[in-house]
C-alpha cells in the first residue's frame, strides 16, 4: 500500500509539473538553429514531393490496369485488328495500346502494296487468301522496343522515391550532428553539464534524424510496392508480344 500510494503521489506531480507543451516538436524547431532548419526544410520538400508521386502513381496505375483490361478484352473478341486499331484512342494509358500500334504500323508497313494486304484483316478466316509477311522478327524487334518505351513511362518518377528513400537519412543525420556540435559549444560556453542544459540541444538535433526517417520509411515502401507493380506490366506487356505473334505467325507466315 506504501509502494502504491508513493506512485500515486508521483502521478500527481508529474500531473502538476512544467508544461509539455514547452517541448514539443514546435517548440524544438522553433529554438533550432538556421542549418537545423534549411534541413528541415530539405525534409518536408523531399517528403511533400515524394507523396505527391506516390499519388500520382497510383491513380495513374489504377488507370493503367483499368485500360489494359478493356484493351485486352477487346483484342481477344475481335476478328480484325482494325477494330482493335478503332478503340486504342480511348484507351491511350495502356501500355498494351502502344505495343499494339507498334505492331500493327510494322504489319502495315510490311503487308503494304500486296493484294489483300490490310493488317486489318489479319484475323478473318483462314479461308481467306493472306499476303506473307517478309520479317516477322522485324515484327518482334517492333514489340521490344515499344515494350521498352512503355516500360520506361511507367517507371518515369519512381526512381525519386528511391532518391528520397537513401539520401534523406543522411540528411537528417548532418542535421542531427550539426546540433550535437552545436549542443556540445554551448555546453562548453556554459561550462556546465547539468541535463537540464544538454537535454534541450540534444533534443533539438534529434528533430532532424526523426524527420529523415519519416520521409525515408515511405519512399522505401512506395519504391518497392511501384516497382513490383512495373514488374507486373512489363510481364504483362511480354505475354501480349508473344500473343500479338502467334496470330501473326498463323495469318501471315
Amino acid at each position: 500500500m506504501r509502494t502504491l500510494g508513493l506512485y500515486l503521489l508521483a502521478l500527481q506531480q508529474g500531473a502538476t509539473g512544467p508544461d509539455p507543451a514547452s517541448s514539443d516538436v514546435l517548440s524544438l524547431i522553433a529554438r533550432s538553429g538556421p542549418v537545423a532548419r534549411i534541413v528541415l526544410a530539405m525534409l518536408v520538400l523531399f517528403s511533400v514531393v515524394s507523396w505527391g508521386i506516390v499519388a500520382y502513381k497510383w491513380v495513374e496505375f489504377r488507370r493503367v490496369r483499368r485500360q489494359s483490361a478493356a484493351f485486352l478484352d477487346v483484342f481477344r473478341r475481335s476478328t480484325k485488328f482494325s477494330e482493335v486499331q478503332a478503340v486504342c484512342r480511348t484507351l491511350t494509358d495502356s501500355p498494351l495500346v502502344g505495343l499494339f500500334t507498334a505492331g500493327y504500323a510494322e504489319l502495315n508497313t510490311q503487308l503494304r502494296g500486296a493484294s489483300g494486304g490490310a493488317a486489318g484483316e489479319g484475323r478473318t478466316s483462314p479461308a481467306n487468301p493472306r499476303p506473307t509477311l517478309r520479317s516477322l522478327d522485324a515484327v518482334d524487334r517492333a514489340l521490344m522496343r515499344a515494350a521498352g518505351v512503355e516500360v520506361t513511362k511507367l517507371e518515369r518518377r519512381v526512381g525519386f522515391l528511391a532518391t528520397t528513400a537513401s539520401i534523406t537519412p543522411f540528411i537528417g543525420l548532418f542535421g542531427t550532428v550539426w546540433g550535437i556540435m552545436t549542443a556540445f559549444q554551448g555546453i562548453g560556453a556554459t561550462g556546465s553539464t547539468n541535463l537540464a542544459v544538454v537535454a534541450p540541444g540534444i533534443a533539438e538535433a534529434l528533430i532532424a534524424t526523426a524527420a529523415g526517417l519519416f520521409a525515408a520509411i515511405p519512399a522505401v515502401y512506395f519504391y518497392n510496392h511501384f516497382t513490383h507493380q512495373v514488374k507486373l506490366f512489363a510481364t504483362e506487356l511480354d505475354d501480349f508480344a508473344l500473343e500479338f505473334l502467334n496470330i501473326c505467325e498463323r495469318n501471315f507466315t
